[in-house]
């Protein structure tokens, strides 16, 4: 019989909250099952392993992110479209950490199929990439650009990687300036 007020729902969203405290890769049914004061066996009622489990994580952060970066670019274009999606984009990352580092995890491809937050992440990115007037090829170079900027930094300032007596806000914005500059100048490279 199912515990009262444990759901899919309710004990994906507490894994979610779990991997933000410990850690995703931290992340277990006996440490979930600590959290409700219940039996691991209990979970099963409501998911079918650790690897559903990880995976609904991961697809509940792919919408949290999306919801996050749309609402960034909504309206935007252009150096401030970039500068809010950057923003969003570290904010997410880093105060986050958990559910960002399950963005990561590998989703089978049925269940990605039937999630729309990948999707979203990727419109937008293009909506971004609109306002520098990018097309294929060049708009999947400039995302990979910008995702590999935005994670290399957000990856360094959550481990403490950065260790100069310099302020991060402003490396930060020197950086998106810099792929502002990048993206106005992109037909020049």
């Amino acid at each position: 019989m199912p515990r009262v007020g444990l759901t899919r729902d309710t004990l994906v969203s507490a894994a979610a909250d779990l991997a933000d405290e410990i850690g995703f890769d931290h992340l277990t049914l006996a440490v979930l099952a600590e959290r409700f004061g219940v039996r691991d066996a209990s979970l099963y009622t409501h998911v079918r392993g650790l690897t559903d489990l990880l995976e609904s994580v991961a697809l509940l952060a792919h919408d949290e992110w999306a919801d996050t970066l749309g609402r960034a670019v909504a309206g935007r274009s252009g150096h401030a479209a970039l500068t809010a999606f950057a923003d969003a984009y570290r904010a997410f990352a880093t105060g986050n950490p958990g559910r960002y580092a399950a963005t990561r995890y590998p989703v089978s491809p049925e269940r990605l199929a039937a999630s729309t937050g990948v999707t979203r992440i990727i419109e937008a990115c293009y909506a971004l990439l609109r306002g520098y007037d990018l097309v294929e090829p060049d708009a999947t170079d400039a995302v990979r650009l910008l995702r590999s900027t935005f994670h290399g930094f957000s990856d360094l300032e959550a481990v403490g990687g950065f260790t100069a007596d310099r302020d991060l806000d402003a490396s930060w914005q020197r950086a998106v300036n810099a792929l502002h500059h990048t993206l106005t100048n992109w037909s020049q490279i």
